[in-house]
């Protein structure tokens, strides 16, 4: 069994690459690299064929998560049937993810999986990368703890 993530924010250059790359290297931690798929998306097309943002590499490079160069992509209404999650990382990602793919059961935010209700903390703004780095580990950690039972 696979199950497939894939991680949404608005131009997939901050947040939801950073998920994906470190959720790749928590569940490859935890023995479940072969059984998980992961991917990141935008919901606009701001920066497409952007590569990650500078201060998302700098946090995962602290942090000792390996990371590779990619290109930002938009969320199109395929992902809806080929991913098993589909996760947003805030209100306005929910929305748009569940106008593009006309859908909304497999949509989540990334902090309901830790019982929260609030955004993950957008950089873009803040600019602070290591408060959406711990927001990012918690949603992600309890992310994986749900589908490491369902693996099980």
């Amino acid at each position: 069994m696979m199950i497939k993530i894939l991680f949404v924010c608005h131009g997939n250059i901050c947040r939801s690459p950073l998920c994906e790359f470190l959720f790749r290297h928590m569940a490859e931690k935890m023995g479940l690299g072969d059984k998980i798929y992961v991917e990141s998306a935008a919901t606009t097309y701001d920066e497409i064929g952007s590569d990650m943002h500078r201060g998302s590499k700098d946090v995962l490079t602290r942090h000792g998560i390996p990371f590779r160069k990619r290109k930002a992509r938009h969320l199109e209404k395929p992902d809806y049937d080929r991913f098993d999650y589909l996760v947003g990382m805030d209100d306005e990602n929910i929305r748009d993810m569940s106008r593009i793919t006309g859908a909304r059961d497999k949509i989540h935010k990334l902090l309901e999986f830790a019982g929260m209700s609030r955004d993950v903390r957008d950089p873009w703004y803040t600019h602070n990368f290591d408060e959406t780095y711990d927001d990012a580990v918690l949603g992600c950690s309890c992310l994986l703890d749900e589908i490491s039972e369902k693996l099980s």
